[in-house]
Order: C-alpha cells, then sequence, then structure tokens
C-alpha cells in the first residue's frame, strides 16, 4: 500500500483505513485498549486504604512523556514516601530532570485533592532526607483524618482532564475564560501570562515549531521521544504508558510498513514527515500561548509549578479550554541552549528567572484518556 503524505494526515486525524484507493470507515479497529484507561475511573470500590484511594487518583496528573516517573512506599502506616522512578527519566531533553520534578508537583497536589475529597489531610514534606538525589525522595506525605476538610472544586476535574495533541478549533480563547484563568492563577506565586494578540502569538509559534524541529532533527533526542512510542493497541496495553499511537490509520500504516520506529527515525520517510506534520498542524491551530516562570529553579519550585500548572489544567477542564504543555524550546540540552535563550526574551523572562511551562489554549475535542499503568506498578514497598 502506498500512502501519500496527505492520505497519512488524513487518517493520522480520523478514523478511516485506506485501501485499494478508498476510505473505509473502522471506527474501532485498533482502538485504545480499555485495560490502559481504566484507572480513570479511581480507586477500586473495595479498596480501603485512604492512601491507595489517593493514589489512584494521584496516578492521573500530567507528567512528562507520559512515563508516570512515580514510586511510593507504603511501608509506613499512614505515610506515603515519593520518590521519583530511575529507570523512568529523560535524560537527553530532560537532563537535570527538571521536567521530571514538575510532574511530582502535579502527582502531589492531585493527592492533596483526593485525600481530602476522602476526608483526610495531607501533609506534604518535601525532600525530607535532604537535597533531592535519585536515591533520596521528593516527598513524605502523612495522613490524617480530618471530619469536614473541605473538598476542592477541582477534584471533580480529575477524571475529565485530558491534553488535546492535535488541531484546535479555529476560534481565539474567549476573553472571558481567560480572564478566569488569570484569576484562578492568582493566588500562585508563579507568574502566569496569556497571549492572544495575533501578532506576538505568532512570534511564539515560530519559537515553538523552532524547537520542535530541533528536537526532530538532534537524533538522540528525538530517539528519546521514539522509545517511549507505542505503536497499536497490543503495545499500549503491554506497557500502558509513554506516547500512544492507536486507532485505524496505525493498523492501516503498521500493516503496509510504514510505521515503524526504525521509520519514524528516519527523515524523508512518511512516518518521520507524517508525524512532524502532524505536530506542526497543533502548533499552526494554536490562538493562544500562556507560560508560567519562576524566579528561581530550585528543587521546592520545580514542585511547585507542578502544582500551580495541574490546577490551571483542570480549571480550563472546568472551562472547556484545551491546553497542550509544549516544551521543547525550554529544554536545557545544549543544542537547545539558543532557541531557549530566544524564548525567554520573547516571554520576557528575566535574567537568572526560569520559564518553566510553555503551553497553547484553545477548544479542542475531547481526544480520550492516556494510558496509565496499575496501581501496584508505582508501590516499591
Amino acid at each position: 500500500m502506498a500512502l501519500s503524505r496527505k492520505t497519512f494526515l488524513r487518517v493520522l486525524g480520523g478514523g478511516v483505513v485506506v485501501a485499494a484507493g478508498a476510505a473505509v470507515a473502522v471506527p474501532r479497529l485498533d482502538a485504545m485498549p480499555a485495560v490502559a484507561v481504566e484507572g480513570w475511573r479511581g480507586p477500586a470500590p473495595d479498596e480501603t486504604d485512604p492512601r491507595r484511594r489517593a493514589l489512584a487518583w494521584a496516578l492521573l496528573a500530567p507528567n512528562p512523556h507520559n512515563l508516570q516517573s512515580w514510586a511510593v512506599d507504603l511501608s509506613q502506616p499512614d505515610t506515603i514516601v515519593l520518590h521519583v522512578d530511575a529507570a523512568r527519566l529523560l535524560p537527553q531533553t530532560d537532563p537535570f530532570s527538571r521536567q521530571i520534578l514538575i510532574g511530582h508537583g502535579c502527582f502531589l497536589e492531585i493527592l492533596a485533592m483526593a485525600a481530602a475529597a476522602d476526608g483526610y489531610r495531607a501533609e506534604v514534606r518535601l525532600f525530607p532526607d535532604g537535597a533531592w538525589a535519585l536515591d533520596k525522595p521528593v516527598a513524605r506525605v502523612t495522613f490524617t483524618g480530618l471530619p469536614g476538610i473541605a473538598v476542592d472544586p477541582l477534584f471533580a476535574e480529575v477524571p475529565r482532564r485530558r491534553t488535546a495533541k492535535g488541531k484546535f478549533e479555529a476560534r481565539a480563547l474567549d476573553p472571558a475564560h481567560k480572564a478566569a484563568l488569570l484569576a484562578g492563577h492568582a493566588a500562585s506565586a508563579l507568574p502566569l501570562v496569556i497571549v492572544d494578540d495575533a501578532a506576538e502569538v505568532e512570534r511564539l509559534r515560530a519559537l515553538a515549531i523552532a524547537g520542535s524541529e530541533m528536537e526532530m532533527n538532534t537524533h538522540r533526542t528525538h530517539k528519546e521521544s521514539i522509545d517511549v512510542v507505542r505503536i497499536g493497541a497490543a503495545e499500549i496495553a503491554a506497557h500502558r504508558d509513554g506516547i500512544s499511537l492507536k486507532g485505524p490509520m496505525v493498523w492501516a500504516l503498521r500493516q503496509a510498513g510504514a510505521m515503524t520506529p526504525a521509520k519514524a527515525m528516519t527523515p524523508g520517510t512518511l512516518a518521520w514527515n507524517g508525524g512532524r506534520d502532524y505536530v506542526m498542524a497543533g502548533y499552526a491551530s494554536a490562538r493562544a500561548f500562556g507560560w508560567i516562570t519562576s524566579a528561581d529553579n530550585t528543587r521546592p519550585t520545580q514542585i511547585a509549578t507542578g502544582r500551580a500548572f495541574v490546577r490551571l489544567q483542570l480549571a480550563a477542564t472546568a472551562l472547556g479550554v484545551a491546553l497542550q504543555p509544549h516544551s521543547q524550546t525550554l529544554q536545557e540540552y545544549p543544542e537547545m541552549a539558543e532557541l531557549r535563550l530566544a524564548m525567554h526574551r520573547q516571554t520576557g523572562t528575566a535574567a537568572g528567572a526560569t520559564l518553566q511551562m510553555f503551553f497553547r489554549l484553545g477548544y479542542a475535542s475531547d481526544p480520550g484518556p492516556s494510558p496509565r499503568r496499575a496501581l501496584n506498578g508505582f508501590v516499591t514497598v
């Protein structure tokens, strides 16, 4: 089967298989396996441990490349000790694990929300054994029963939260939604900016695209992403993590031998070109960008960034606003240094400050939940 680049993009965006020149709708072929997303139902009805009930929600947090780099120790009563899973890092694109720690902040925020919804106060003590390293915990969380504790209204949005990676609708960000997101974030010490001026959006878009191009054209950084791509329902069900490629189009491309990790690593192939074009179509559809900065880049600040970001995304979910992070131009590997500096200048990030999160905002259909591993896979003790 010979597929054109245009056809590749058409099937990549919808449930069709192209065969003998005809498009055939087969929407359930190679669909997301139910086992991969069962975690989005929350804790098991018969789960009695409040820590495990809260963890069942926390593992739905956003995180880099959907690696789910969380490891928890439940050996102490009423306590969760949170670690980074050293086998689930991004050493090429996140050499200092800044993004990984942001993902842990997202996890801790939802954990605290879930505990409160269950009648418990979750007291979070960061880096209890000193400065963070892979052999030291990120946090120790102590659960204390507290009847009547306030439930955060954003907690209701946790099972509805999504990261829309495809094209956004061709409409501007509603000014009322922009104002609500800014107002909701105002309590955070980390500045949030949302830009929807067309000229400024275009300048930011150009830098974001350049960052993605740099990552894709740097062999080791592109490979880091390709290594965690799960192609087809069987791979997704086996791993329940990473970047999922599924559906009729993926099935068709696999049958044609056009969708393999090797092809995706090779510039000029249909898989490489089509994948690039799909990512760029997302950038092209953005009508607004936002970012979160910090005065420093300490480990506690990275955790705070995650906690603030997931609250922002949950608030966006409540408003029907889609939000997708674009981390490429923020990454700290040498080849990205010039573009990272340009993005700092364009966003007005002060010298010595850190641009922690950059994302597009808009409106999109529900892409469905991302895979999650089973809770027991996160528990080390």
